[in-house]
């Protein structure tokens, strides 16, 4: 899996934009996951969810996923689930202090986010986990945060 973890990351240009079309066919798709309901397409979205994502990028399931702003790299790959940036045990060689023959995850995030046009999004907090979220779709969670967004912004015009 890790050798699959770092191409991904060494491809994080191609595969942010795939990422992102992708999430376009899901979003377009909101009216149908409605009208057959969330619930019902949980599952088996997910399940493909965590077998795309875990091939790829050795996926934790989180439910939270930042791969995009961490240059494909997950954050929850890090043996301590840092999710904004290296703890201080990062070796000089960029390894990690945990796992020494594993280079440290932010280390890679911050090489794929290199690669990608708006670099600028690694730089950005990210919410503490929420672990109720674990082992669902965050794919699903972000139609649904879109959704829910373009409707607020509708409101408020």
């Amino acid at each position: 899996m890790y050798v699959v973890r770092k191409w991904s990351v060494s491809r994080a240009r191609f595969l942010v934009g795939l990422y992102q079309k992708f999430e376009g066919v899901l979003r377009a798709l909101d009216a149908l996951w409605l009208k057959i309901g969330y619930d019902r397409v949980e599952k088996p979205i997910t399940f493909i969810e965590k077998n795309v994502k875990g091939l790829l990028f050795d996926c934790k399931m989180c439910g939270q996923c930042s791969l995009r702003d961490t240059g494909m790299s997950c954050p929850m790959n890090c043996p301590k689930e840092l999710r904004n940036g290296p703890c201080g045990g990062v070796r000089s060689d960029g390894r990690c202090e945990v796992k020494p023959d594993m280079r440290c995850v932010w280390v890679e995030a911050y090489r794929g986010s290199q690669l990608v046009e708006n670099s600028k999004s690694i730089l950005f907090v990210r919410f503490p986990m929420d672990y109720r979220l674990r082992g669902r779709s965050s794919w699903l969670r972000e139609v649904r945060k879109q959704r829910d967004k373009a409707f607020y912004e509708q409101a408020d015009s």
